[in-house]
């Protein structure tokens, strides 16, 4: 995000926070009211513009004001639920809304008064995501023409998506849908704000490895839009949704961690309070993985150095991949150094949690769960391509469908 030259600098932030505390002290102030006090001050992210949030200053500034609150023990937005909206939702209406969907989605999104999903992936749509087919149909003229600012007219959309976390929590969702059958895969999309409670969506518990259902079908059967609630120009959905995409790959794998944060915590910890379960070939194996996560961990910071100047790149796709093999290959080591204990299992009851809880579950969780890290965000098969291409310059992979309208598609 540019700054400029009247940007604050962390002694104007510091003091900003501190008038922040003064005015609405967390002790005697509601959360939800000290939340919105804060975004409305400028602190919720300092880089966003002002008046939706920020100040326009330098994003490396936000751990000046994160710092104050943390130790006025103020409530933050608890992240972790509404990971999906602060990190893909936020982004893109920031980038591509108009100023009225920016100021009407951007405080509630923050403040957490409303939960964000993700309405991308589909049966026949996963890996290859631009093949979607739910269908978005604009109600005044029958097709997908229009003009390109989001105004009147209605879209019904008609389509199923899946593996779509918190949905059943969700206000909210960004969705893709194809509005010009006639053109390439990933010329005919455009990119929507859907309300959750519309009617004709209907959200289904997907049960997974770990007897939970964090996960859901969600069905769309002629689901009213307003072109209002449109992000970006008809048939640039694709363009919309790479911005999403490349700051999902950061929230996952780029997460701010403390030394031995993350799943390599447990195991350390077990490993020193557990002498009797050491065998050589596993304490090589654990500095092994020590030492990658916390390269991961300080590869991590330099990306978020990085966004400092711009926007997320194709290096995210890189984080996110350390990250899925990372816990898959931690979490197995972990299970194997507790034998007969790492089989055992606490629950397996069917629940729909809030929130990914890695850390405070057994290892059992850990290792069922971190099965799906190769999956979700992308395959490790298609951030590897992306890697390969738009980091090393290897040549792309042949394709024979890139210039062939997707009704003629074979599906």
């Amino acid at each position: 995000m540019p700054t400029g030259p009247d940007a604050p600098d962390a002694a104007e932030l510091r003091s900003r926070t501190r008038k922040l505390l003064a005015e609405h002290p967390p002790a005697t102030t509601g959360r939800t009211d000290f939340l919105t006090a804060r975004f409305d001050a400028g602190l919720a992210w300092v880089h966003y513009p002002a008046g939706l949030g920020g100040l326009g200053a330098p994003r490396s500034l936000q751990a000046v004001v994160d710092a104050e609150l943390a130790a006025a023990d103020a409530p933050d937005n608890d992240p972790r639920r509404i990971g999906i909206g602060l990190g893909m939702a936020a982004p893109t209406i920031l980038r591509y809304g108009t100023r009225e969907q920016k100021e009407r989605f951007l405080r509630p999104l923050w403040v957490g008064e409303e939960v964000w999903c993700q309405l991308f992936s589909e049966p026949g749509a996963g890996s290859d995501l631009a093949a979607l087919a739910t269908r978005a149909v604009r109600e005044s003229d029958g097709g997908s023409g229009g003009d390109t600012a989001p105004g009147s007219g209605d879209w019904i959309v008609n389509g199923q998506k899946v593996w779509t976390s918190s949905a059943h929590l969700a206000r909210w969702a960004i969705l893709i849908a194809r509005t010009d059958p006639d053109l390439p895969k990933h010329q005919g999309i455009s990119y929507f704000l859907c309300d959750m409670t519309a009617p004709g969506v209907e959200v289904r518990p997907l049960r997974q490895i770990t007897g939970e259902a964090e996960f859901n079908e969600v069905f769309l059967t002629d689901v009213r839009i307003p072109d209002a609630h449109r992000l970006g120009a008809i048939g640039e959905g694709w363009k919309v949704a790479q911005t999403t995409l490349m700051n999902e790959r950061v929230s996952i794998g780029g997460a701010r961690l403390p030394r031995e944060g993350g799943m390599i915590g447990p195991v350390a910890a077990t490993w020193r309070a557990r002498p009797e379960l050491r065998t050589h070939d596993l304490h090589q194996r654990l500095l092994t993985l020590w030492a990658e996560a916390e390269v991961a961990r300080l590869t991590g910071e330099r990306l978020r150095q990085q966004l400092v100047a711009g926007g997320p790149g194709p290096e995210g796709s890189g984080m996110k991949l350390a990250f899925a093999r990372l816990n898959q290959e931690i979490s197995g080591l972990e299970v194997e150094l507790l034998g007969e204990e790492g089989l055992l299992y606490s629950d397996w009851t069917l629940r729909r949690p809030e929130l990914v809880d890695f850390t405070g579950r057994d290892a059992g969780y850990r290792y069922l769960r971190s099965k799906g890290n190769s999956i979700e965000g992308g395959t490790s098969e298609v951030l590897l391509n992306i890697v390969a291409e738009r980091v090393l310059g290897l040549p792309s992979e042949p394709r024979n469908d890139k210039d062939v309208p997707w009704k003629d598609l074979t599906r």
